[in-house]
């Protein structure tokens, strides 16, 4: 039974294909156009899926949509009805896609895919976040709790998953909406919708929460169980092109910040305020879900499950015993839940029983590239490379990493969500003072205020951090532990905002936020054995088993997906080498 998953025309569009309930492959179609967060069908990538399972057209059974677009279209006809005449600009705007593209939804899947003769089928948007979440999930049965922007509707609803069914048992309804309210402070801020929100996370801890009560207590009316109404009249998303107007300006005393303007205070003060009221928000909302459902387990999804400061305090403080977050949490992820719930759900399918382990399969579930398609490339492009064997490159490349080079890291395949686990990233040394700035101005040329995660031995990462639970797809943020902590001097402890940037925190400091904080990502032997051969290599030789890893890309384009790829970003950044494959490319060889 083969079944294609698709999701597009919000952003981040994806396709997956699932194979009688396996995750053969799953991509986003930004890898192949290289336009960060595309949101067109995604062609290529349904392409790249049929490819993986050689598969036609004719020979898949199911295609599912993430979500249903005439209730979508119904949701924002209603909404621009309910504003009009304000809104007339974005009305305008909006309805040429619709009418062209959104609501021909099954004209372009059947002209995209091949002679595909079989079944359409729309879960709605929440049902395939929370499908995405418990399917792959190591639980047999649990709890979930899905929060984004909007779907249709519903922009939070939670339920109970067995065996193979998934039941929202509750929902918040559009426009208000935790997704949409941290995505207003992130316009506000001057950062980009959608892409920006991490830059806010990781900008909370040079600031203090001055704003937080003035959020709680004039935007949002927040109940116990953590449902929440807001104050619309501060918010201009239901019918404008902006995200917040003059009334919001007006409560927090200032105009939005441009964008690429400098940051100031008062944007950290606001990062650090939204980020704990979205916190406060999150643990009311699984405590409850605790309450209602009494599960031991809770799974999920959505975007706002990407925010893994917020992860980090759900295991650690809420009532459940464990949790397992989708990688692809965001609408990408929408492609898996929704191929995942038609094999269970509407076709009634088991889920496998899994317990120790996910069905995730790492989230490497995009192309890879042979050695002898990289040869060829290298080869017939006259590109200087060293051929390595596998057992010769992970002391290399440690040996590299702790000369202070940065390493461009193309292996097997490609990763499906917003993070780089291992396979398409950026290595450096995370006992470097310099690493983290180096790595964001000279390489990844963006903020240098915003932290790297490290990548820790499984097995080692208690001896760094204090987490007591597997992180494979860097969604939890912990702390580090005291006795690798170093405190800073009277004068540095007066320092604020970003001039804490370059005070030393830990013996890691490159991985170390100024909170003492980092979002760890725990590498395992059989996840993906030559990522894990490189630590292991760097922890024997000079005792440390973490490094830095960061997505191979450059600000304001996607991962990297081929070697092309790979070694464009490599030759227009300050990379020192790049290991595609079992070759070793050194800049300082090549023809500039």
């Amino acid at each position: 039974m083969n079944i294609l998953g698709i999701s597009a025309y919000y952003h981040d569009s994806a396709a997956c294909l699932v194979q009688d309930g396996e995750i053969i492959a799953a991509a986003q179609e930004e890898r192949f156009t290289r336009k960060k967060n595309d949101f067109a069908f995604p062609s290529q990538a349904l392409a790249y899926c049929l490819q993986e399972g050689k598969l036609n057209g004719t020979d898949v059974d199911y295609i599912a949509f993430y979500d249903k677009p005439f209730i979508k279209f119904e949701r924002i006809l209603e909404t621009y009805l309910a504003f009009a005449p304000y809104g007339i600009k974005s009305f305008l705007k909006a309805m040429p896609l619709w009418i062209k593209q959104k609501l021909w939804i099954k004209d372009h899947i059947i002209k995209e895919s091949g002679n595909f003769q079989g079944k359409i089928i729309f879960p709605e948007h929440h049902e395939s976040h929370a499908a995405s979440a418990f399917f792959p999930s190591p639980f047999q049965e649990a709890a979930f709790l899905t929060i984004d922007g909007v779907g249709e509707w519903a922009t939070t609803s939670y339920g109970s998953a067995t065996d193979k069914e998934i039941t929202i048992l509750a929902e918040m309804l559009f426009p208000h909406s935790l997704g949409l309210l941290y995505s207003a402070f992130t316009y506000y801020t001057g950062f980009k919708v959608n892409s920006g929100e991490y830059k806010l996370m990781g900008l909370a801890p040079y600031g203090e929460p001055k704003y937080k009560d003035l959020i709680l207590s004039k935007l949002m009316d927040l109940k116990e169980d953590g449902s929440f109404k807001l104050d619309m009249k501060y918010f201009n998303y239901c019918a404008g092109l902006t995200m917040t107007n003059e009334n919001f300006a007006g409560l927090f005393g200032r105009a939005a910040r441009e964008p690429e303007t400098a940051l100031t205070q008062m944007d950290m003060d606001l990062a650090r305020s939204i980020q704990e009221v979205t916190e406060e928000v999150t643990l009311k909302m699984v405590n409850h879900v605790h309450n209602i459902t009494e599960q031991k387990q809770l799974c999920m999804a959505g975007g706002v499950a990407l925010n893994c400061v917020a992860n980090g305090r759900i295991l650690r403080e809420s009532k459940f015993e464990d949790i397992w977050i989708q990688p692809a949490a965001g609408d990408a992820g929408g492609a898996l839940g929704a191929a995942l719930f038609t094999w269970h759900q509407y076709l009634g399918n088991s889920k496998p029983v899994t317990r120790q382990t996910d069905l995730q399969k790492g989230s490497y579930l995009g192309p890879a590239f042979s050695n002898s398609y990289i040869r060829n490339y290298l080869e017939q492009n006259n590109i200087s490379h060293t051929e390595l064997t596998k057992e010769e490159i992970p002391e290399k490349i440690a040996d590299r990493i702790a000369a202070q080079e940065v390493i461009g890291w193309f292996q097997g395949r490609m990763e499906y969500g917003p993070r780089a686990l291992g396979n398409r990233s950026i290595l450096g040394d995370s006992r470097s003072r310099e690493m983290q700035e180096t790595i964001n101005l000279k390489i990844k040329y963006r903020e240098s205020f915003r932290p790297f995660a490290p990548s820790v031995l499984q097995e080692r990462a208690i001896d760094y951090f204090q987490i007591d639970k597997e992180s494979p797809y860097m969604l939890l943020v912990a702390d580090v532990n005291e006795d690798i902590k170093k405190r800073p001097s009277e004068k540095d402890r007066q320092l604020i905002g970003l001039n804490k940037l370059h005070i030393p925190r830990s013996t890691i400091p490159a991985v170390t936020h100024v909170d003492y904080s980092a979002r760890v990502q725990t590498v395992n032997g059989e996840e993906n054995p030559l990522y894990y051969a490189l630590i292991k290599a760097f922890d024997t030789k000079y005792d440390c088993a973490v490094i830095i890893n960061t997505s191979f890309n450059v600000r304001g384009e996607p991962i990297v997906c081929t070697p092309e790829d790979a070694y464009y970003c490599f030759m227009h950044t300050e990379m020192d080498c790049l290991m595609m494959g079992n070759f070793l490319l050194e800049k300082a060889k090549q023809d500039q």
